[in-house]
């Protein structure tokens, strides 16, 4: 076990140093072992298949192995390790994605509820479930599930508006695997979600039905949103994609992840642009808060500025909150602190009018309340009981 584990380590040694030095503009013998990035995959194929660092292992033991390289450098060549494994087409069965391990839970103030996606249309005989009722499906992200506090955050804020059916994915079996597979699962989640959409929409119609992701969770709701399309003819009412992944998906590559087209509506929130997050607009508004900026005011690491897409989001969600982040269409940052951006002001998050196109720029706080236009009494609201169970 530890010589596999120290192979492990060489590996994962090996390919980010050579990797982080390259994409650091450095020069260094390490890449001369490397012909070009099929030879990776090809050169030693299996053994590096069968040898590949785990999740911690890749993440957690590489950073500290290589600390003192630039840590954007890092993020850039784990996202070029990820291109090479999503060209190699090497797909691990033992964590291929099955419909039959994944349910959507009903949140609600008193009960969560699950029913297996592939019997999505069993929510509707739950007296819990109102089908009048608008109906809210968020998708997590990389490393994340659907006890985690945000999540829960979130279901209270909906259920504090008091007309929509909140609905997790649980998915977390198969986008808490190693990085690269994760990605790779996205395409396949994503349309074993649209199919569960599909049973659901024969009830609730797809112009009430909005779809929330983050980070990959953004792209498994724009696979699933496509595949709606492909089995109903119709659109969903909204996707809105909280600082959808960046390693894996880039244009021109196998895995397409989110884009414009996926829904009636596309909104994005870039939180950590060009490092964990996607820096390029893909929907039909995105939203960039602090611009391009990759730290967001308030942190000091890329995971803390990928979080805060939901943050923002969810403080949006909440009753009163729906104009605290006030957003200006725009072409950077300096121009929009400058001045220099014309035009009206417009909500990011739950209130984003349907009709908006293009790319908005915003200031935002460095804690909560996150929106410049926070009133502290709005922001109150959340402290209360709204959206709790009152039993």
């Amino acid at each position: 076990m530890e010589f596999h584990g120290a192979k492990k380590l060489i590996i994962t040694y090996l390919l980010l140093t050579a990797l982080v030095r390259s994409s650091s503009g450095f020069s260094v013998m390490s890449l001369d072992l490397f012909y070009s990035a099929s030879s990776i995959v090809s050169g030693i194929g299996a053994e590096l298949l069968q040898n590949f660092p785990t999740v911690s292992q890749l993440f957690s033991a590489s950073i500290q192995m290589l600390f003192g390289l630039p840590e954007q450098a890092l993020f850039k060549a784990i996202n070029q390790l990820c291109s090479i494994y999503v060209g190699s087409d090497n797909i691990d069965p033992r964590i291929t994605p099955k419909l039959k391990e994944m349910y959507f839970q009903l949140r609600t103030p008193c009960s969560n509820i699950s029913v297996p996606l592939s019997e999505a249309q069993k929510l509707l005989e739950y007296p819990e479930f109102d089908a009048k009722k608008r109906v809210v499906i968020f998708i997590t992200g990389w490393m994340s599930n659907i006890h985690a506090d945000y999540i829960e955050d979130m279901a209270r804020a909906f259920n504090c508006r008091g007309n929509y059916n909140f609905l997790a994915l649980n998915a977390s079996n198969f986008i808490q695997t190693l990085y690269t597979w994760s990605a790779f699962n996205t395409d396949a989640v994503g349309i074993f979600v649209g199919k569960g959409i599909a049973k659901l929409s024969k009830k609730i119609p797809a112009k009430k039905i909005h779809l929330i992701g983050h980070s990959l969770g953004a792209h498994i709701a724009g696979r699933a949103g496509r595949q709606f399309q492909k089995l109903t003819g119709q659109s969903l009412y909204r996707i809105t994609g909280l600082d959808p992944a960046n390693p894996c998906f880039n244009e021109g590559e196998t895995l397409s992840g989110l884009h414009r087209g996926d829904a009636d509506f596309v909104d994005v929130i870039h939180s950590n642009p060009g490092v964990l997050g996607k820096a390029q607009p893909l929907g039909d508004v995105d939203f960039y808060p602090d611009g391009l900026a990759p730290i967001k005011t308030g942190c000091v690491i890329f995971g803390c500025s990928h979080s805060r897409a939901y943050e923002y989001f969810i403080e949006t969600v909440f009753p009163g909150n729906e104009n605290n982040f006030l957003a200006k269409r725009c072409n950077s940052m300096t121009s929009y602190n400058g001045g220099q951006c014309d035009g009206l002001e417009y909500p990011m998050g739950i209130a984003t009018p349907t009709y908006l196109k293009g790319d908005f720029f915003l200031s935002v706080n460095a804690k909560d309340p996150f929106g410049k236009n926070a009133s502290r009494m709005a922001v109150d609201m959340t402290q209360y009981l709204c959206g709790r169970c009152s039993n």
